[in-house]
């Protein structure tokens, strides 16, 4: 009796699943939405064979149309994976004994953030053994267009994520300025630091930097938090470059 056939070992359904693949990390690398025409340009396809893959990604919400137009952005599905993805990575323990270091050199409260589709959470922290000190809550989300944690992260991202923060703050906010915005994260991309001082009048302060993946994709971000009335002070370079130095050790270690 012959043996059944293995699904997907055929040169065809090999071939199939790379063009899948190829599309969908074609929309992981793109900073704007992408369209039939482009993506068989790119990736040297019909327009036939790109459109069936996309019908199938929608189907499963892994890429979706945007409102109003033919092209497409990934979806919630694809979205969900990445969120998924860091249960499978441990940068917390990664990033641990480097955030304590940090902590105990400034003795203000260090965290933790990672990227999960176009949010922030806090993944852990490790605070500062000062009476006033900063402590904020694992496990919500955060917008990426305020504070210095999610700037942080939002600078290096494709350009459609700012684009993104841009249209909540014009609606948060009547008297938003677009240029001074765009202007503060072309500074974050400069310096490789975000800072926000009393930012939502809460009294608090932060230095953040972002950390990267082997493929210079940024995972996440580390800030030193306190009350505001530390941070106003001359060592601000100081205290900035060793956030700077810590970040750029976690990257260091999920080079491997």
């Amino acid at each position: 009796m012959a043996p059944a056939p293995v699904i997907g070992e055929t040169p065809g359904g090999t071939e199939a699943a790379d063009r899948v693949a190829d599309v969908l990390l074609l929309f992981a690398r793109s900073d704007s939405p992408l369209g039939v025409s482009k993506i068989a340009r790119t990736l040297s396809l019909s327009k036939a064979v790109v459109h069936r893959i996309l019908q199938s990604l929608v189907s499963r919400s892994l890429v979706q149309v945007v409102p109003g137009g033919s092209v497409y952005v990934l979806g919630p599905a694809a979205l969900g994976l990445s969120a998924r993805a860091w249960s499978q990575v441990d940068v917390r323990s990664i990033a641990s004994p480097i955030l304590r270091h940090l902590r105990d050199v400034t003795q203000e409260t260090t965290t933790l953030s990672v990227l999960v589709g176009n949010e922030r959470i806090y993944l852990d922290q490790f605070e500062s053994p000062q009476e006033v000190k900063m402590v904020i809550e694992i496990g919500p989300r955060y917008p990426l267009h305020s504070g210095a944690s999610s700037r942080a992260i939002l600078a290096f991202l494709p350009s459609t994520f700012a684009d993104d923060a841009v249209r909540q703050l014009r609606v948060a906010r009547p008297d938003f300025d677009e240029q001074a915005y765009r202007e503060a994260l072309d500074l974050v991309r400069k310096r490789g630091y975000a800072t926000s001082l009393n930012e939502r009048n809460t009294g608090a302060a932060s230095i953040a930097a972002p950390f990267f993946d082997s493929a210079d994709n940024v995972m996440g971000s580390i800030s030193s938090s306190g009350p505001a009335f530390r941070y106003a002070i001359e060592d601000h370079e100081e205290h900035a470059a060793l956030v700077l130095d810590a970040a750029r050790a976690i990257t260091q270690l999920l080079h491997g």
